[in-house]
This record gives C-alpha cells, structure tokens and sequence, in this order.
C-alpha cells in the first residue's frame, strides 16, 4: 500500500478505484492487486497504519467519558460521522438534524459508522457468524421478504476464504446447527475463543430449562470471532499493524467495542498493508460521471481536504476502466443518488435494515465474572430460525459479558448512584462495588428486520455538510413483525431470569427514541450497529439495483459493494457475509475481460 497525493492520483489511469478502505475495500483491493490490476483506494476520513496513531486512539478512549464506538476516532467536519449520542426521538414533521444524519422518522436510526481509514472495522465486535441456509429464501420458505439470487451452498466456499482472511476463532462441531454446513473436513483457522464463566454458568443452569414457544433444550453455543486465539494447524495468527508482535493472542482487555488496545481482533488496516494499491486519504467522493451513450462510469470527482480547520479542498476527477463503491449501506446510496445513478428501479436507498435488538438485565444470585474478556462469547440460538418466521421475527440471544455496560454504562452508573443515593465512599464503596458489579448480568434479543421500501436513505439540497456534500436523509420504521419478535425475546429473556434466580432490573422509559408499545405493554429497542440494504442484489434489474455479482444494472463498469447488498439480514451480524460476497465479486471482476 502506498500513500500518494492527488497530483499522483491524477497523473495515472487504474484498473480500478475504489471508493471507501474498510472491510470491503480492502479486501477487493487485495484480490484484484495480487491479480497484477491498478488499484486506487479513495478514503474519504484521514488516518493512517502506524501503531502510535493507534495508541493516540486507545488513550482518547480511556479519557472518553462516554464509551461509544466512534469515541477513539475524531469526528472530521469534512468527512463527518453519525455519533450514537446525537439520537433523539422525533417529532412527527420536526426532522431531528442534531448530528449528521437528518432523521425522518418515525423513528430514528440509531446506528453509527466510522469515516476514517479502515472504516467501521476500527470498532466492529468480531463477530463473525455465518446466515443460515434459510435465511437466503426467506420468501419461498415463509413468505417474507425476498429471496437471494444465491444459495448458501454457492456462498460456501466464499465463507471459507473469508474466514481465513479476517481469522476467525471457532469450532465447526459447535456450529452446526439450524441446517449450517461445512465443507468436509473443514476448521477453522483458530480454535473458539473459551467460554466465559458466565456462559458456563448459565449452559449448568438451563440444562433441564423449558423454553417458551419450543420443545428443545437450550443451545448456548460459542460464537465464531475474528480475535486472535490458539491457531490450527497452518494458520499463523496475523498481530498489530506496525508492530506484529504484537496481538497475536485476545488478552481480554474489555474493550473490543470501540477498540483492541492490542489488536488482537481483525480490522481491514491488516489486509489493506498486504495490498499493492494507492491509497488517497481525505478525498470525498461527491459524484459519478455517467456516459449518455453507454451508461459506463467514465469518472470519479473527489473533493481533497486539507485539515480539520479549514473547509478547502482541491476538487479532482479520477479515471478508470472500474469503479467500486465500498463506503457502506448508506454513504453507497447518497452518493449514487448524488450522481442520479443506478435509477432505474427505483429501489436505490430503500430497504435500510439493522439488528433492532431489546435488553433485559438483572441481577444473578452470586458472581458470574462481569467484566472480564470479550464483551461476547457465547448465544443461545434456539431461536435463529424455524416456521414461526412465518408469523414474528427471528433473534439470537446474546449473553453480554460486560454486566450493564450497555443499558446503564457501567461500571460508572452504579459508582455515581452508590455515592450519591447512599452517600459510601472508600473501603465502603469499593466493598459495595464488589458485591453488585460481578453479579450483572445483560441479555440482548438482535432481531431480524425485514426489507421495507419506506425505509430509505435519501438526499434533500437542504442538507449539505460543510464541503457542500449530501447529507444522509434517513426515513426509519421498526415494523409488527421485528416487533412482535423483540416482545417475544422479552419473554424468554425473563423465563431465563426466573429459572436462573436473576433479579430482574429491566425497564423501559417512555421517552427512550426506541420506545414502543405491544399488546398494552412497552419496550425498548436499540440499534446494533448492522446498517445494510439500500442497494440491494436481485436476479432482476425491475427489483434490485445490482445482480448477484454485486454489478450495477445500469451502469456495467460499477460494483456496489458491501451489506448495502444483502437482500434480507437473518440474525447474523453481517461482516462475515459481506465478506465472502466480496470475494465472490472479486472473482467475477477478475473473470471479467481486461
């Protein structure tokens, strides 16, 4: 990877440019150096690979009063970033414009992203679960949503290089559930990471627990992760950027969201250092140029700023025989609409989806080792799929390793009411601390959210950032069915609580922005982070904005790539399929003509 102005980045035709350096962009550019092509990467954020500007990141977290996945990474006016601290509820025609995104409603979008070098992978959680097989038919097998034009059998030997290419830490036996397969004699690169006490603890505790809604037992399996552990046979864990020795193992440092203090967890600046590309930073990408005649892309404008201080910038035009949109779900769609491409089905910028995800918390009955190791290393899958799909959502019940961390940013909450409500400090307090913090327990319900053409990321004159860019204007609804999934989750979250002896904590404030009410009773949702849809792949250009290969139906020399494509969620967080379709596409570009 080399570092280059944009004098350099004008000088010179590519193979290939693509824009955005995260999980997706990298990784193409990866593939399609290695195969001799030209590549340049456009980053909109700054940055760079070192790893004191990684240590500068974690120290800003630690000094972060509010822990927030974007709290390492300085929000850039120039290339700005949603902050999940600018959510608010909105009022009906009273669009929410408090940070980047103007909200709609009716709800708001409460996911995030991170515009600089390596994107979202700088504070992604690791999790690398694969779709289940009917999670790609969804339609034909339940009647909702749409199908894939692919199965999971034709995915299946992308899953496996992708999993080599991120490191992923499983046990095939421990997978193999709700019809997932594996190629034989496949494993993984890395052995599971250990179950926490806490998994422990509670598979002993449900062993002979009844289930609502189900017959079977509970099956609390580990979750597959791209962190670092004891490697197979073969396989030679990848350390720290800049410095490799480092990181070459997870040392529970409990901080995975928003950042590995020793990069033990995979983030996309690991491949784009093994690529052969160009790299320009601080170059926003602002609009396509699109031949009359033939509909190809025959340019790129960019807009490259200088600093943080200043709103200047040179604008540049970049040419190439490829162009590849990597940003994500919904920089992909302001940009398109930008440049008033890919139009011709109208579903460009529609069907956003995340996870909505409900918590229930509690108190267990003795310690169960909070706050140790990953946020996250086992779930309870019972509910991932089956023929009530028909009827409600599908979720997967996470087990949260870090006590209340999320609902009630612990360990600081319950420091702040123990001085105030009951006035303890020293010796008293830290006694205190230690009977109630090693006792908290958090379950989340991610539920799956269908696609829904209301649900739509688009672009208005009357929101621009400051380098005169689109902003994201976001239309977002959490239907009855996502709904009446979480409600249900709710219900078996608090079957768990009452068979496990947990002291239930929950409760759901009607001024939360995710508040909703379900047969008389109310909830809360949160979103997860899992922004996907908005140019999804279909087998028809009257349905669908790219085809199997990710390719634009409307302009034959662009790819738009990334969870923007994926056609429905399931209840797999999505980095993992997004990156086996990248490798997919990667072989369809290479089998291309050059």
């Amino acid at each position: 990877m080399r570092h280059i102005d944009w004098q350099q980045a004008t000088a010179q035709p590519y193979d290939a440019v693509i824009v955005g350096s995260g999980f997706a962009g990298c990784i193409m550019a990866k593939q399609l150096t290695r195969a001799g092509r030209r590549v340049l990467i456009v980053e909109a954020g700054t940055g760079n690979d070192s790893f004191g500007q990684h240590l500068d990141h974690v120290q800003t977290f630690m000094q972060a009063v509010a822990k927030t996945p974007n709290a390492p990474y300085p929000n850039s006016p120039n290339a700005p970033q949603p902050e999940v601290t600018d959510v608010e509820p909105i009022t009906p025609g009273k669009p929410s414009h408090k940070g980047y995104f103007v909200q709609m409603g009716p709800y708001p979008f409460e996911s995030n992203y991170t515009r600089r070098l390596g994107g979202t992978s700088l504070h992604w959680f690791g999790s690398c679960p694969r779709m289940l097989p009917e999670d790609f038919a969804m339609a034909t097998l339940f009647g909702r949503g749409v199908d894939w034009p692919l199965s999971y059998e034709e995915l299946l030997p992308y899953y496996q290089r992708a999993e080599l290419e991120i490191g992923v830490s499983a046990d095939v036996q421990d997978q193999q559930y709700h019809g997932i397969y594996f190629a034989p004699g496949y494993q993984y690169p890395m052995q599971k990471i250990p179950q926490s006490y806490l998994d422990r603890w509670m598979i002993a505790g449900l062993s002979q627990a009844e289930l609502p809604g189900t017959a079977d037992k509970a099956q609390i399996r580990s979750i597959p992760q791209a962190r670092n552990s004891v490697p197979n046979a073969g396989y030679t864990p990848r350390g720290a950027v800049d410095n490799p020795a480092v990181g070459r193992r997870c040392m529970g440092n409990s901080s995975c969201i928003p950042i590995c203090p020793i990069q033990a967890r995979y983030n996309a600046l690991k491949t784009l250092v093994e690529t052969d590309a160009d790299l320009l930073i601080q170059a926003v990408a602002s609009r396509l140029h699109i031949s009359p005649e033939t509909g190809h892309i025959s340019a790129l404008d960019c807009k490259v700023w200088k600093n943080d201080s200043s709103h200047d910038f040179e604008p540049i035009t970049l040419h190439s025989e490829l162009f590849i949109l990597a940003a994500n779900a919904i920089e992909n769609a302001v940009l398109l609409q930008a440049s008033q491409a890919c139009q011709s089905s109208g579903e460009l910028g529609r069907n956003l989806m995340d996870h909505p995800a409900i918590l229930s918390w509690g108190l267990a009955p003795e310690a169960i080792g909070a706050f140790r190791g990953p946020g996250l290393t086992s779930t309870l899958v019972n509910y991932r799929g089956g023929e009530f799909r028909r009827e409600r959502a599908a979720f997967v019940l996470e087990i949260g390793n870090w006590g209340w961390s999320w609902p009630r940013n612990e360990p600081v909450d319950s420091t702040v009411d123990m001085v105030d409500d009951e006035r303890l400090y020293g010796k008293a307090l830290r006694q205190r601390l230690g009977q109630v913090l090693p006792r908290q327990i958090r379950l989340d319900m991610m539920t799956e959210q269908l696609p829904d053409a209301a649900n739509r990321v688009t672009i208005d004159d009357r929101w621009r950032d400051p380098l005169g860019n689109y902003r994201p204007v976001i239309h977002y609804n959490v239907d009855d069915y996502s709904q009446g999934g979480m409600a249900f989750g709710r219900e078996v979250a608090s079957s768990l609580f009452s068979q496990l002896g947990i002291k239930d904590f929950t409760h759901y404030p009607s001024d939360n922005p995710g508040y909703f009410t379900w047969q008389g009773n109310g909830y809360i949702w949160a979103g997860v982070g899992h922004v996907a849809g908005t140019h999804r792949m279909g087998t028809r250009p009257e349905n669908s904005v790219v085809n199997r290969h990710q390719q634009s139906w409307d302009h034959p020399n662009l790819y738009v790539i990334g969870c923007g494509s994926m056609p429905t969620l399931g209840t797999s967080n999505p980095t993992l399929t997004m990156t086996a379709l990248t490798f997919a596409t990667a072989d369809h570009i290479l089998g291309r003509k050059h």
